[in-house]
């Protein structure tokens, strides 16, 4: 057998199965790298899907944290006076004013705003009527932002009569007086010298200092004409007492009579050495002058 020929004459077939084994090896190669491309594409996918699932969930999650929670009233809506035209986010807050009134409020304020009495509170977009009632009686309009026209009254025509009492109360002649405790301000009106502004001060302090001893104590309202004492008279032992041993810091210090550390030196005074026995006492401290104690003496109870 001549095996050289063989050998031979069978080239082109080995050259035809090499041909074919690298033609399956580069068509595997290349299913390969497509499988492995869709594997990666859908894993991609598969991420993207869990982020846009992710963001819109957090979305979702804000909007209706900003829907649902960013309205509700505060759980627990606290009652204290307040002026609207001062009172800042902490104190709107504590109120129960929600976020966005409060903006508006500031928004009011910034532009110029006055609240001028307390039914302008009404006003306030989203107030509901149970929330004004129960603010009303808290509600204290300062006088610093009542009209400046009430400090020199209405202009007066001399050409003209006027006729009405009401709003053009007929003023007191020399001789007539009226009672500093007992009177309203629409009787205080009659005082010559005195308008609805004044009126409102005299009552205002009145009631702060717990009832007038001394008409003279007229002269501790600014700018009150010095005329109006002619007029006026004083009810005596009207007056409410302050209770010294039993009145806190905050109660102590709101009298005119009793500033903060004034009040402080007394209730320190009384933690320390026991109640107060009389006014004498009060000399002691540092803190009060004579003259302080004199002032306060008709007003303090042992």
């Amino acid at each position: 057998m001549n095996f050289k020929g063989a050998y031979y004459n069978g080239k082109p077939k080995r050259r035809q199965a090499l041909l074919l084994i690298i033609g399956i090896t580069i068509l595997l190669l290349l299913i390969g790298r497509m499988m492995s491309d869709f594997n990666s594409q859908e894993q991609l996918d598969s991420k993207q899907r869990k982020t846009l699932r992710h963001s819109e969930q957090t979305r979702q999650g804000k909007k209706y944290s900003e829907v649902s929670l960013a309205n509700l009233p505060s759980a627990s809506a606290e009652r204290f006076p307040f002026d609207p035209n001062t009172a800042d986010s902490t104190v709107l807050r504590r109120l129960g004013f929600q976020a966005w009134q409060i903006r508006n409020i500031y928004k009011y304020r910034a532009k110029g705003g006055i609240y001028r009495e307390p039914s302008d509170v009404a006003r306030i977009y989203g107030v509901t009527r149970k929330q004004y009632r129960e603010l009303l009686p808290y509600i204290r309009i300062s006088d610093d932002y009542l009209p400046a026209a009430d400090l020199v009254g209405k202009r007066v025509r001399h050409d003209s009569v006027r006729t009405d009492s009401l709003r053009y109360p007929v003023k007191l002649k020399a001789g007539e007086k009226v009672n500093l405790n007992t009177t309203d301000t629409a009787e205080l009106k009659r005082i010559p010298g005195v308008g609805s502004y004044y009126a409102r001060r005299i009552s205002s302090y009145g009631k702060r200092l717990g009832g007038y001893t001394s008409a003279s104590q007229l002269a501790e309202i600014e700018g009150l004409p010095d005329s109006v004492r002619r007029y006026v008279t004083v009810e005596k032992g009207a007056v409410r007492k302050l209770q010294v041993n039993k009145m806190t810091l905050k109660q102590l210090s709101s009298h005119p009579y009793i500033n903060f550390y004034q009040a402080r030196a007394i209730i320190e005074a009384r933690r320390l050495n026991g109640f107060f026995k009389s006014a004498d006492e009060l000399s002691f401290l540092p803190e009060f002058t004579e003259d302080d104690i004199r002032r306060l003496l008709p007003y303090l109870e042992f």
